[in-house]
């Protein structure tokens, strides 16, 4: 098994034409030479993403997904502006190299970045890399680290003052993540309405310190350098940041963070390796964050469950354009009994939260 991640071929209805792409960028990026290879990497449920192998210089092109897209979704703008200005405070950014507005090029926007070659961790830890459970566990902190690391950035000095509105941000988290859930509605999905109203009931101030919220801090999204695997050099997918509690954003990590002990059920979710030996806990990791971070976080039973409530607006979106017939592919097909599970999951929370 390759550890370094690894394209594979492009999915049937997704293919992209080598030719016209090659055109364009050779008429943006200078002295770019050669034919190019395009391949698809396999994971990701949101946008596309391409490698673009050209003789001497890799690349990665993002795309929105074919079908139908949540408004302000998919902005590839807006992704491309995050790279290359937050790379002044977060140097863990690739570089983007172009974004093009011209949708009869690919028949979407899209941007091209540089291709971090690195190792990503996916559902299990790898076990070329030997790693030791003390060493599971530096990376782990380490990975806390670079979360806090980033909600520690100046964004002003960045030039992303206009990211977002931070002010009302759980409320506007709560009441929009509901509304785009009941959009999303199939007939086969669950309603949420309990875990909707304890939310609402349960919202906290926004009283921490406005932040850059990634919206999609996980292992997976992360780059680990592959002749030293215990160092991060990237991290992907800045689609979904904004500005706007930092407790939140760590209640969407959480929502990911699949414990060795959680059942069966909830480990068939897994995405990255959370679940190794030496991995801290959701509570080990929201405490060692308040640690690192300096905010005190009494209880993660809101953030937590925010956390999960979203994750399900997310995937529900998604379920429903293949409900619709609006993507082919098949891993999508699941994707209802995830967000079932995550239903039961949160109102187990919630049933024995103190709050």
């Amino acid at each position: 098994m390759a550890l370094t991640d690894q394209s594979t071929r492009i999915r049937e209805g997704e293919e992209l034409d080598a030719a016209i792409i090659d055109q364009y960028l050779k008429a943006h990026i200078p002295g770019l030479a050669g034919e190019p290879r395009i391949s698809q990497f396999p994971g990701g449920a949101s946008n596309l993403t391409y490698l673009l192998e050209y003789p001497d210089q890799e690349f990665v092109l993002r795309r929105p997904p074919f079908g139908h897209k949540a408004k302000s979704a998919h902005d590839m703008g807006r992704e491309y502006r995050i790279l290359n200005q937050l790379k002044s405070g977060f140097p863990y950014c690739p570089k983007a190299y172009v974004h093009c507005t011209d949708e009869s090029v690919i028949g979407a926007e899209f941007y091209v970045m540089e291709r971090v070659d690195g190792i990503i961790l996916r559902s299990e830890m790898p076990a070329e890399l030997h790693f030791s459970a003390e060493q599971t566990r530096a990376l782990c902190k380490s990975f806390i680290d670079k979360f806090v690391d980033l909600h520690n950035v100046d964004y002003q000095a960045c030039g992303l003052g206009d990211l977002g509105k931070p002010e009302g941000y759980v409320a506007r988290q709560i009441g929009g993540w509901s509304d785009r859930y009941e959009k999303a509605l199939t007939p086969d999905a669950p309603l949420w309405e309990p875990v909707k109203a304890w939310l609402k009931d349960k919202m906290p101030a926004d009283h921490h310190k406005p932040s850059i919220v990634h919206n999609d801090y996980r292992f997976d999204n992360v780059i680990l350098d592959p002749q030293n695997p215990m160092q991060i050099i990237g991290v992907l997918d800045w689609e979904l940041t904004t500005l706007g509690d930092p407790l939140m954003d760590l209640g969407n990590t959480l929502a990911y963070w699949i414990e060795a002990d959680d059942p069966a059920p909830v480990q068939l979710m897994r995405r990255q390796p959370s679940n190794a030996p030496g991995m801290l806990s959701r509570q080990e990791f929201a405490d060692y964050y308040a640690e690192r971070s300096g905010i005190e976080i009494k209880s993660i039973d809101f953030y937590y469950t925010y956390g999960l409530f979203r994750l399900a607006g997310i995937v529900q979106q998604i379920y429903y354009r293949y409900y619709h017939g609006q993507t082919q592919d098949k891993r999508f097909a699941q994707f209802i009994h995830m967000n079932k599970l995550l239903e039961q999951m949160s109102l187990q929370i919630i049933n024995k939260s103190q709050l």
